[in-house]
């Protein structure tokens, strides 16, 4: 049990910490409201003259995501790639878990539309396939029914 002692002591303080932390910042933090100048966003000491037409769009978070997942890919790969030979099939494999995580993180800020960045794509109902006898209508006398069709 004495071995878990350091365990049990350095979890107690994080514990101890955090509910320090949030009872420090109630009691030593403001307790009025904020006025509109403290809200407003700092602009290098200009105020603004108007207010920015909407909120940055969620996309611009996505690709901001993409850049630090493989900003960490890349940090994790470089010290891999030097010692490679030194890990065998262990490193390769423990390396191609890490390149599969990161793929799937990427295929999940991609099917959240982080490389959209036109308009919105509005989907519409599928058509029949087209061929000259479904797109042509034929006219006159001698036209007859259109094919696929019994007169």
């Amino acid at each position: 049990m004495a071995q878990y002692l350091p365990i049990a002591l350095l979890l107690g303080l994080s514990t101890l910490f955090a509910a320090g932390s949030f009872v420090a910042s109630g009691r030593l933090g403001p307790r009025k409201r904020p006025t509109a100048a403290k809200v407003a966003p700092y602009e290098c000491g200009i105020v603004p003259e108007v207010e920015p037409p909407q909120r940055f769009p969620v996309r611009f978070y996505l690709v901001a995501m993409i850049f630090i997942i493989f900003d960490i890919e890349i940090v994790f790969l470089y010290p891999w790639a030097v010692i490679y030979r030194q890990l065998g099939s262990f490193g390769f494999i423990e390396v191609a878990v890490f390149a599969a995580i990161v793929f799937v993180s990427f295929l999940y800020l991609v099917s959240n539309g982080a490389l959209d960045w036109g308009p919105a794509k509005h989907l519409r109902a599928a058509m029949a396939s087209r061929t000259t006898e479904s797109t042509v209508t034929r006219v006159g006398p001698d036209a007859g029914p259109p094919p696929g069709r019994a007169a």
